[in-house]
């Protein structure tokens, strides 16, 4: 019995310093941290909002579903963050790169629309000069008349 106790303690410990070396201890630190500071409300009121939402039982059966794991995944935050629902990082550097393109044709968009917009304003100050040319020449020829 006592040596049951020990191998469940020791494969505790591992399964714990596999978290912290693969970085999903801190990530659920920096998310918690990040929590805590958004609502400034005291700590039990922060794990009570995370309990009612559902936060602190889908995290436990993530990390329940990577502790069975006969073979842990190479990344365990990959592994937390799939399971959550979250992008993968093949998909977040997809998403990624169409933010950078999506910004590069709106800055484009934006430098043609403020081209556009000049070019009509010289067309408004020619066809507004043009006109009083007309009007002026009109009335010159009604004073001649």
């Amino acid at each position: 019995m006592m040596r049951y106790k020990e191998e469940k303690e020791a494969k505790k410990e591992a399964f714990r310093k596999y978290l912290e070396s693969s970085g999903v201890l801190d990530a659920l630190t920096k998310v918690l941290v990040s929590l805590y500071e958004q609502n400034e409300k005291p700590f039990s009121a922060l794990e009570k909002y995370l309990e009612s939402s559902g936060v602190l039982d889908a995290l436990t059966k993530v990390l329940v579903s990577l502790y069975e794991q006969n073979e842990k995944p190479s990344s365990a935050l990959e592994f937390v963050q799939q399971k959550l629902g979250g992008p993968t990082v093949s998909e977040y550097e997809k998403l990624q790169a169409e933010i950078s393109d999506l910004q590069t044709k709106y800055n484009e968009l934006l430098v043609t629309h403020e081209e556009t917009c000049k070019e009509l304003e010289e067309l408004k100050n020619s066809y507004n000069s043009s006109s009083a040319k007309e009007t002026s020449a009109g009335e010159a020829v009604e004073d001649e008349a």
